[in-house]
């Protein structure tokens, strides 16, 4: 791979190529990312949709929304370390393309403020949720109408490809969804593979898959167009990542290791005492005695601590990948960042006490039991309905739940799989409280 074609302005329907050189640096492309995410509908549900600990009134919790704003902060801060680098050790990209460090940040962070634009409400048990309503609910009834790959799409339905989804889709009227230049969907392709076959390798890429069937073609032009390399043979299609995937994956862990870690300890599931052993760890090299002896409640003790453990973290992250920068170029590259990161222990630390005290805490675990109810409920009575409505024996009842759909949803889909996926896909893009109140109405609960 090479970093002048990786870093493509290119968009969907474009139909010549995009020069960086010609770019308005007031008004850059991957800047407009940026703000087309921001502005969309999808990223601002985020603001009602489960971080850790779902339908939290508490404003120390971090929902999705406050998250992927810290991921693509960090994620800017990685990709404009990287980017000062990578000019440096190719400086045409620069004399002759014109790209700058900060492009490299810009790329960045707007495929990290979209990593979790695709994920269900209810956090990751949203996802199992879906999933499991097919291969062990209703839903198993369509099995053998579907191909190995579409039902694997259902079975497993993933954040991931449902995200790539948001960005690309098209419905009347808007071609190519959010039309998010090439470069940033690159980046935020963590597992550029199609569901199956599932977990072919122990290549990070392989560990998830990044796009739905009905995608597929374009998910392929995409990787081609970067010349990323394909790494599948026959009819299964998948590429090792765009090397700037690896940074919009290390924000993410840095951040929710550190900033999950920091709500469990502000909610009281982890001690100070515990916090302050772990996160002490990290920051050993870093940390001003003098000044931490100056704070004096453990809101800012613990803020100051996750701030020099992020910084610590980003700067490692950031060492691993120019050491690797052309084993990642050339696809040998199968681990995470924070696989080789000096901290790997520390991190692994922190995570396996979330775990513990968090993650499995019974306040989150009562309000995923929830969560698996709403959603399963939710699918059962849209997909039996648009379902009866394609074949024409719809009930009053049918009819009415279909009203409770928005008009942007009211889509002719003639195939089985794409109606299923249509509904999997509004049900992934409402809220915790949506979801909520939609399943109360539906249950004869909702409250005057």
């Amino acid at each position: 791979m090479n970093w002048e074609q990786l870093l493509s302005l290119k968009r969907q329907g474009d139909t010549s190529k995009r020069l960086r050189i010609e770019q308005d640096d007031t008004r850059l492309g991957f800047e407009v990312d940026y703000d087309r995410i921001i502005f969309s509908s999808a990223f601002r549900s985020l603001q009602d949709k489960t971080q850790v600990i779902p339908l939290s009134k508490t404003d120390f919790v971090h929902t999705r929304l406050t998250h992927s704003l810290e991921v693509s902060v960090v994620g800017r801060s990685l990709g404009r370390l990287v980017g000062k680098k990578i000019i440096e050790k190719y400086p045409y990209l620069k004399e002759v393309h014109g790209y700058h460090m900060n492009d490299f940040g810009a790329i960045v962070a707007a495929a990290s403020l979209a990593h979790d634009i695709g994920n269900p409400p209810f956090g990751h048990s949203g996802e199992k949720a879906i999933g499991e309503y097919f291969s062990i609910g209703n839903g198993q009834q369509f099995k053998d109408q579907l191909t190995d790959k579409q039902w694997q799409d259902l079975i497993d339905f993933e954040g991931n490809a449902n995200g790539f989804s948001v960005l690309t889709a098209s419905r009347p009227g808007i071609e190519g969804g959010l039309r998010i230049s090439y470069a940033t969907l690159g980046a935020f392709m963590k597992y550029p593979k199609e569901s199956l076959p599932k977990k072919p390798t122990n290549n990070i890429a392989d560990k998830k898959y990044g796009f739905f069937q009905t995608d597929k073609a374009f998910f392929e032009e995409v990787a081609k167009d970067m010349g990323m390399i394909a790494n599948k043979s026959g009819d299964d299609i998948g590429f090792e990542r765009h090397p700037l995937a690896y940074l919009v994956e290390a924000a993410d862990d840095i951040c929710y290791t550190i900033i999950d870690f920091e709500d469990g300890i502000n909610l009281g599931l982890v001690s100070e005492d515990y916090a302050l052993e772990y996160l002490i760890k990290l920051v050993k090299d870093t940390i001003g005695v003098a000044k931490y002896k100056t704070l004096t409640t453990k809101e800012d003790r613990i803020s100051y601590l996750r701030a020099l453990a992020i910084g610590n973290l980003i700067n490692d992250a950031v060492r691993v990948f120019i050491e690797n920068e052309e084993a990642i170029l050339a696809g040998k590259f199968p681990f995470a960042l924070t696989d080789k990161s000096k901290y790997k222990a520390q991190m692994d630390d922190i995570i396996n006490l979330s775990v513990k005290k968090i993650y499995q805490s019974r306040e989150v675990i009562e309000k995923e039991i929830v969560g698996y109810e709403i959603i399963q409920t939710l699918l059962n009575k849209f997909i039996t309905a648009f379902n009866n409505q394609y074949e024409g024996k719809a009930s009053n009842y049918d009819k009415l739940i279909l009203k409770m759909l928005p008009e942007k949803h009211h889509l002719d889909k003639t195939n089985l799989y794409e109606r299923l996926l249509h509904i999997c896909h509004y049900v992934s893009l409402l809220t915790d409280g949506n979801a909520l109140e939609l399943f109360e109405t539906i249950n004869g609960r909702k409250k005057n």
